[in-house]
């Protein structure tokens, strides 16, 4: 859908202090926006600004630039993410380890499944390396920190992991993002069960 169409009504000036509201509208209209574009090449300062009922120089007080945008939904697309997965997480016994880090690991991949044009833009941005060695930093490493995180309470409850549990977490996580990845390329179709069923085969694997 073009932004020709994603035009919202002038929006309601914030009173004094309301400026984190607007921040979260541009970002959320970002988001819809990225779910209808082609990507996010198509994303512009002009097109979120429609959406959300702004001029543009109004996006310009709370990001600087395109690519501060782009930091910033990045952010906040990996929040979303990683509040299914504790959501996900939460419904599942607080005894059963296992079914835990497999809940974290499914609802990875469902968010990345049904969002791919975010799914794209998260893990073209979602981290940094700045100096050789050093942990990365972005908030992809918040992902990897829960799965490392479930899979150390696999290990404390006497479950054994073949590698350590930070080791596992990012096993897991390459491995579901690669399944993802060809899921998203497949020309053939099929349900989206079969990476599901790939996450568990893959979690078995992990274990001792």
């Amino acid at each position: 859908m073009s932004e020709e169409v994603q035009v919202s009504a002038p929006r309601t000036r914030n009173r004094w202090g309301e400026g984190d509201r607007l921040r979260g509208e541009i970002l959320d209209a970002a988001s819809r926006l990225l779910s209808e574009l082609d990507g996010e090449d198509g994303l512009t300062i002009r097109g979120v600004a429609r959406a959300v009922g702004i001029a543009p120089a109004s996006i310009y007080q709370h990001f600087t630039d395109r690519a501060a945008l782009v930091a910033g939904l990045t952010r906040y697309e990996f929040a979303r993410l990683c509040a299914a997965m504790e959501a996900a997480e939460q419904q599942v016994d607080p005894d059963d380890a296992v079914g835990r880090v497999r809940a974290l690991i499914h609802a990875y991949c469902r968010f990345a499944i049904d969002n791919p044009g975010h799914y794209r833009l998260m893990t073209a941005n979602g981290t940094s390396r700045r100096t050789p060695g050093a942990r990365p930093t972005g908030p992809l490493v918040e992902v990897l920190d829960l799965l490392a995180a479930g899979f150390e309470r696999c290990a404390e409850a006497g479950i054994p992991l073949r590698v350590s549990a930070e080791r596992a977490g990012v096993i897991a996580f390459v491995g579901a993002h690669g399944r993802v990845a060809l899921f998203h390329t497949s020309t053939t179709g099929g349900s989206s069960d079969i990476v599901l069923f790939f996450a568990d085969e893959l979690l078995n694997l992990v274990f001792a």
